[in-house]
């Protein structure tokens, strides 16, 4: 199925995989369909499997893993398919960005590789989010996050966009740090001041700093050097630790102003990370890792035809998606380590 999915040249359906594979003719469609919908096997043990496959190829030993987050809509029509509805689509055309499909949260492994000038995202897990039923999307990543770094045993840095952030995130493991893009809108404090000795319980929150904005018009920005998006720009950073008490409640963040050299006033881009240590420039590169998975969801559906299934029962529906670029990682990596290897 695997090799069928990356040599088809057609839809990438289940019965395309069979032709892909040259299997067409010696098996009947249903038993491949019934790897999806019937047989036992888990889809998180799969991408668990191909993640230790990755960390020890690509790679060093020892090293923290840069983990990206996002979700992705997958579009499907008819009124049976489990889990498909009228939701937001990121990469829709035109004036509204909406769509009807089923929406997979996805997390991948983002690697540098010697001979590409830019990251690039395998990815390894992949849930099903449904509207309104079951777990939240922020909760979904949480959970296969928080797995991956328990069966990888190494530090993990987590990035996602501003959509990503909330209960489900709040004090991580200690191996697991977050680095996210800050709302405009994001209330911050000043950390707790120390217990007075007084009666009551103490303060958990200072005093309030605002916004983003309130804290760009105060702040002192330094100017760096910062490698993103294939170059290295000169920009002036600045750093505050402080509470965004609203979605981390006590636990101290750093939140990161970026300012471009022409900018006076104001703020670019804003980040808000756990991870208290690293320094702000190596941040920003970390953030912008980031985008190697938008890259990923694109090449993926282009190239291998993922999301082009067309079963309807709720196995099938949870298990294709997530095979599927499984296996198109699995072809990536074997071609990687080909390459790494001449």
């Amino acid at each position: 199925m695997v090799t069928g999915l990356v040599a088809q040249t057609g839809a990438g359906t289940v019965t395309g995989m069979l032709t892909g594979a040259g299997l067409a003719r010696a098996w009947p469609h249903d038993r491949a369909h019934a790897f999806f919908s019937r047989t036992r096997w888990n889809v998180d043990n799969l991408g668990i499997v191909l993640a230790h496959l990755i960390v020890r190829t690509l790679l060093r030993h020892s090293a923290a893993i840069t983990v990206a987050v996002d979700d992705t809509l997958f579009k499907r029509s008819g009124k049976k398919v489990f889990g498909a509805a009228w939701q937001h689509d990121g990469a829709a055309r035109g004036p509204k960005p909406v769509g009807r499909g089923t929406c997979f949260v996805v997390v991948g492994i983002v690697v540098e590789l010697a001979f590409l000038t830019r990251p690039v995202c395998l990815p390894v897990m992949a849930r099903l989010w449904r509207p309104k039923t079951g777990p939240s999307k922020v909760e979904l990543a949480a959970s296969m996050v928080k797995l991956l770094a328990v069966c990888l045993n190494r530090p993990l840095h987590v990035v996602a966009d501003a959509a990503y952030h909330g209960r489900a995130l709040r004090h991580l493991p200690e191996t697991i740090t977050l680095t996210t893009r800050l709302p405009a809108g994001a209330v911050l404090f000043d950390l707790a001041p120390p217990p007075t000795n007084k009666r009551g319980r103490p303060r958990l929150k200072g005093a309030r700093l605002g916004t983003p904005a309130n804290l760009a018009a105060t702040a002192t920005f330094t100017t760096t050097r910062v490698t993103r998006y294939g170059r290295t720009d000169q920009v002036r950073i600045a750093g505050v630790r402080c509470l965004w008490y609203g979605s981390f409640h006590t636990q101290t963040v750093r939140v990161i102003l970026i300012r471009d050299e022409d900018t006076t006033t104001g703020y670019d881009l804003a980040l808000v990370t756990t991870d208290l240590a690293t320094p702000a420039a190596a941040l920003v590169t970390r953030y912008a890792w980031r985008w190697s998975i938008e890259t990923t969801f694109a090449e993926a559906r282009t190239l291998l035809g993922v999301g082009q299934t067309r079963n309807r029962s709720e196995n099938a529906v949870r298990r294709t998606v997530p095979f599927c670029r499984a296996a198109s990682c699995w072809w990536a990596v074997g071609w990687l380590v080909l390459i790494t290897a001449m």
